[in-house]
């Protein structure tokens, strides 16, 4: 059974492709102006490191993620997020699932900057909700008053609410409601994308590294959709589904380039071993990315 974290900043990219409008009879070609194109390729004087760095194919990791906005130095933003009171308008069990998922990603955002009221807003919203689907309270009350006591050590803070959704998600299972935890995983997974997409991709400057996180997310598509797959017996875990495979061929569009010999697959760990990767992307297909997944967000958190 495949699992996966719910914090993490991930993002999308796309292979460009040149079109030329076909000519009639003998009339000249109209050709069209190439898109334009972002290479993660490494020019030349720039070396690869030798050690091989790991992908993971789950989601990415907090520090991976509060790295790069410290490097970016990408200010907060409120409206990025989905308000805390938004939680009564989801009556559905399944809205329930989807956005305990967008909100834990949330709490995650709002962590990375130290803002401690609202990480605690956020954190009860989060009890609240799983109390909502029936998930004993025992697995975020005690987390919560750790974080109360631990707010200034950001890494306790996300060990504890990791542990918190582990808990949740071994619960969902053991109860049969695996598709639950589907719809949660999902939910945190499209927030993150969302959150990248609006928040750290600059198509007038695109950042190598956001390139390569945005094109590392193919491999964690693939076993999201693989996941719900399994739970087809609930239509809501279908419908969102097909609004992932629609997103994947998106995603198929572009190859990821490893050297030969130098990609190591470490299944238990789901992560990828190389010492690097190059992906050509399409600044304009990016795009279509972004504004796909803003409306997919949409829709997720409208009651």
């Amino acid at each position: 059974m495949k699992s996966y974290r719910l914090y993490s900043i991930i993002v999308t990219v796309l292979l460009a492709a040149l079109v030329s409008a076909p000519g009639c009879r003998h009339e000249k070609k109209a050709v069209k102006p190439p898109k334009r194109v972002f290479s993660t390729y490494r020019q030349g004087g720039e070396t690869e490191p030798a050690a091989r760095k790991e992908i993971n194919y789950g989601l990415l990791t907090p520090t991976e993620v509060t790295n790069i906005f410290s490097r970016l130095g990408v200010p907060h933003d409120d409206a990025i997020l989905n308000p805390a009171s938004n939680l009564d308008l989801y009556t559905s069990n399944a809205k329930a699932a989807v956005n305990l998922g967008v909100y834990g990603v949330d709490f995650g955002y709002v962590k990375m900057f130290g803002l401690g009221q609202q990480m605690i807003d956020y954190i009860l919203t989060l009890r609240e909700i799983s109390n909502k689907l029936g998930i004993p309270e025992k697995y975020l009350i005690e987390p919560v008053r750790k974080i109360e006591s631990n707010m200034s050590d950001p890494d306790t803070v996300m060990q504890l609410v990791n542990k918190a959704y582990y808990d949740i998600e071994n619960h969902l299972r053991a109860e049969g409601r695996e598709s639950t935890a589907g719809l949660m995983l999902m939910g945190g997974w499209v927030e993150a994308l969302y959150i990248t997409t609006q928040l750290l991709y600059n198509p007038d400057n695109p950042d190598r590294e956001v390139v390569e996180k945005i094109a590392q997310q193919k491999y964690t598509l693939t076993s999201l959709i693989g996941f719900m797959r399994n739970y087809y017996d609930d239509p809501v875990v279908v419908y969102y589904t097909k609004k992932l495979i629609y997103l994947r061929r998106i995603y198929d569009t572009f190859d990821i380039y490893f050297k030969p010999g130098d990609l190591e697959i470490d299944t238990m760990k789901k992560v990828l071993r190389a010492s690097g990767s190059t992906v050509d992307i399409s600044l304009e297909s990016l795009m279509r990315i972004k504004e796909y997944v803003a409306v997919l967000r949409t829709e997720m958190t409208n009651p």
